[in-house]
């Protein structure tokens, strides 16, 4: 077992587990730790607890101090130097007309890398742009290509609903989304109507999901014959979040709701098809 605690760098970003040592560190300080990326501020959003091996990246690095006003300054500092050097990237890039657009600007906190987030359709020769700009800035530079998803996460907005993007508020991860969560939700399969700001499926449907799975495994499909306490009749219509069924019955010839409940219970033993 290791003694953690779990550290957010962005607002919406993935949660990474570091060793508090002897600190006293509650949820919600803001720490100085020690990254891949070099020293990094960072908010803690898991108070100390402990986890398996299996659950951590070993070796498991430590926090060095908590944060303090000086730091805070540095990161405002850090932000507002990121700003200046997204326009003069911008400028190298439309100088070297590359096909590429420029998302974000990210200083790691002691500024010994600078890194620059674009999307771009295909693979970009961006050699003679990283000489210029390490010639500009006189630190490491990385440029790093991102997805669609990742450019709404970054830059947010707000979504259909009318609620800020939840990618770019609370989620860490993308999950993966298909066509198939839409159809079994009975959802328009219009590219506009189930598509985010970002062009790809929108996260939201993975949401409800299992709830769906779930009842489509206790429900029969339309089309079924099933046994009901008025009779024998057909399934013409499913409420699926709600657990309704719509049974035409054979005689006489009407269409009645009932729940699964009802359906299950004593008078329709179970459900069963026929030909």
């Amino acid at each position: 077992m290791y003694d953690v605690v779990g550290v957010r760098f962005k607002k919406a970003g993935k949660i990474y587990y570091f060793d508090p040592g002897e600190l006293s560190i509650q949820k919600g300080d803001f720490v100085i730790v020690e990254t891949v990326r070099g020293v990094e501020y960072g908010k803690v959003v898991i108070a100390r607890k402990q986890v398996e091996q299996n659950d951590v990246v070993l070796p498991l690095k430590k926090v060095l101090r908590i944060a303090d006003h000086k730091d805070r300054l540095i990161v405002e500092e850090n932000k507002q130097a990121a700003k200046e050097s997204y326009d003069i990237c911008c400028e190298k890039v439309n100088e070297h007309q590359l096909d590429m657009k420029l998302v974000d600007v990210e200083y790691t906190f002691d500024r010994n890398k600078v890194i620059f987030y674009f999307t771009a359709d295909g693979r970009v020769d961006f050699r003679e742009l990283v000489k210029d700009l390490a010639a500009i800035f006189r630190t490491r530079i990385e440029l790093r290509q991102i997805g669609v998803r990742d450019e709404a996460k970054m830059l947010g907005g707000i979504g259909p609903c009318g609620r800020m993007l939840c990618c770019s508020t609370f989620l860490g991860d993308f999950d993966p989304v298909s066509i198939k969560m839409a159809k079994d939700q009975n959802l328009s399969l219009n590219p506009t109507k189930i598509s985010g700001l970002c062009g790809r499926l929108m996260c939201c449907l993975k949401y409800e999901n299992d709830e769906y799975e779930l009842a489509k495994e206790q429900l029969p499909d339309l089309g079924e014959f099933i046994k009901t306490p008025s009779g024998r009749g057909k399934v013409v219509g499913l409420n699926i979040l709600e657990r309704v069924l719509q049974v035409e019955l054979s005689e006489p010839d009407r269409v009645l709701e009932y729940t699964l409940d009802e359906i299950l219970k004593e008078g329709a033993v179970s459900l069963q098809s026929t030909d």
